[in-house]
């Protein structure tokens, strides 16, 4: 077994078929979801990711009936399924099934529910390597729901992580409308420079995660100065060193940034040993 899926108010195994070609979010994208992580017997932070994808669904206008601490509670039970110390993502989700008066709007009380929890082993290996994006930008808040982690965000990322491929590097850095710093394609991004912590300012163009506001409270309860400010993509050209924070991989460093080889630095190792240690008081066992 390396999937179960609650679905319907039973559990499921393997990857079941659920959704219909006339569910809403088959065809016009009315879904979000959420990703937290189980390793070591430890689930840090998964009930602010229960909270948080319910505060996606109202955000794509669904109305969900699940509480922050009934998916919680189901985290729990399914993270229990699989044997102790396995390593696994934690997928809660929302969709309509359900056209609503519009043309092409939801019906919010068509909103249904998943929790999906499968074995994802933690990356290893020395680091990330990041080139700049050409091809993609953050939207805007006008212009797509950066307010929540809504699956239609997705295909652009994803067409950035295909040029960076393309170009040999594991990942991009994705720059917003303005040609300021976002995040990567895929997690938040943070620069050390003399011996600062900096990192970009939330502007509603990018998702500030949760593991990234954990690490900042964490670095900063240590004495670490952590500066949110807006940063120009130049900067990443000079800084000490590079690290970046998602729910996939955690903390982790970056040993290449474009033609520019780093080492993992004191302060990427600060910010992991800092979350990892932090993730031990969360057990879920």
């Amino acid at each position: 077994m390396d999937t179960v899926t609650y679905w319907n108010g039973a559990w499921h195994e393997g990857n079941p078929a659920i959704m219909g070609p006339r569910d809403h979010a088959f065809w016009l994208g009315s879904m979000v979801f959420d990703g937290g992580r189980a390793f070591d017997g430890c689930g840090p932070d998964l009930d602010q990711h229960a909270a948080r994808v319910i505060r996606s669904a109202k955000a794509l206008g669904l109305s969900p009936k699940q509480t922050p601490e009934g998916i919680f509670a189901l985290m729990r039970e399914g993270i229990a399924k699989f044997p102790a110390g396995s390593e696994l993502y934690v997928r809660p989700m929302f969709w309509a099934t359900k056209g609503g008066a519009g043309p092409i709007s939801v019906d919010a009380e068509s909103c249904a529910f998943l929790l999906c929890i499968y074995i994802s082993p933690m990356p290893s290996g020395p680091g990330l390597s990041l080139g700049l994006c050409r091809t993609i930008r953050r939207p805007t808040p006008e212009s797509a729901p950066t307010d929540a982690k809504a699956s239609c965000l997705y295909p652009n990322s994803a067409r950035g992580v295909a040029e960076m491929l393309a170009r040999g590097f594991n990942n991009g850095v994705v720059l917003d409308a303005l040609g300021n710093v976002a995040e990567t394609c895929s997690s938040n991004i943070f620069l050390g420079k003399d011996g600062v912590v900096i990192t970009p300012i939330p502007n509603g163009t990018f998702l500030a995660g949760i593991t990234r506001n954990r690490t900042i409270t964490l670095l900063r309860e240590a004495g670490v100065t952590v500066i949110e400010r807006t940063v120009r993509p130049e900067e990443l050209e000079t800084a000490d060193e590079l690290f970046t924070s998602g729910n996939a991989g955690k903390v982790q460093g970056v040993i290449r940034y474009e033609d520019r080889s780093l080492q993992p630095g004191p302060l990427m190792r600060k910010a992991r040993e800092l979350y990892m240690a932090y993730a031990k008081t969360q057990p879920v066992g």
